[in-house]
């Protein structure tokens, strides 16, 4: 086993003693949650590395990163989720590699999503962005809805051919009401999330938790964490 292997095998069965500890303490079962590793930044040489350990779900969130990675990595079994903010001009690329966008915020968005799967003869998983620290009829800093937009979009993905509708998704706001508040944060994405099932019954994902608050998203409900750092180490600077 390579040095990068063994530190990579070593982080992903902390993560996972992580999740499996606060699923029991939830009274939850461990499959009831899957871990998404957030690969940016990271080689291709990592992520067939994280393949062979067992990971199937992987993350990234700019697309000049992203594709070439999952070009390389075509041959493996993998399920490929765009986490990042998402420009209308990246649609068409972004949907060739991509399983699931977890950022839709926007009809906008939601337009070209549909046209590029339509395109691509691929149905694209989309998740709303749910922005906690934006007001009504405004975009977080992060990206995301208001919660009181959710379900206009919801219905917009629905009706929007070669796309499906399959939950939510937030990143815990550094502002607002929520700031330093998780476990708040992401109880109130569980009960947005209990509403938009109750007309569209399918969309029971919640994709919330990172590597420092996955505890909490587990605690709430989440069905999914976007775990990066603690399973890849510091992410070496951008310059």
């Amino acid at each position: 086993m390579t040095d990068r292997k063994a530190e990579l095998a070593a982080n992903l069965a902390h993560v996972e003693e992580r999740i499996a500890s606060s699923c029991a303490a939830a009274g939850r079962k461990r499959e009831e949650v899957t871990l998404i590793v957030v690969t940016k930044t990271y080689p291709a040489s990592d992520v067939r590395i994280l393949h062979e350990l067992g990971v199937r779900h992987v993350a990234e969130n700019r697309d000049q990163d992203a594709a070439p990675k999952a070009t390389a990595c075509a041959d493996l079994s993998l399920t490929w989720h765009f986490v990042g903010q998402l420009q209308t001009n990246k649609v068409r690329s972004v949907t060739s590699y991509a399983d699931v966008v977890q950022s839709v915020d926007r009809a906008k968005l939601v337009t070209a999503l549909s046209a590029a799967a339509v395109r691509g003869e691929r149905e694209l998983g989309c998740l709303i962005q749910v922005a906690l620290d934006a007001e009504s009829g405004e975009r977080g800093e992060r990206g995301g809805v208001a919660p009181d937009g959710v379900e206009e979009l919801a219905a917009g993905i629905g009706a929007a051919p070669g796309l499906r509708l399959d939950g939510l998704m937030t990143v815990a706001p550094l502002t607002g009401e929520y700031a330093g508040r998780q476990r708040a944060a992401f109880d109130r994405l569980m009960e947005i999330s209990s509403s938009l099932r109750a007309g569209h019954p399918a969309a029971n994902m919640v994709s919330a938790g990172m590597s420092g608050d996955l505890e909490d998203a587990v605690t709430a409900g989440a069905t999914h964490v976007r775990v990066g750092t603690a399973v890849l180490g510091v992410r070496p600077r951008l310059g």
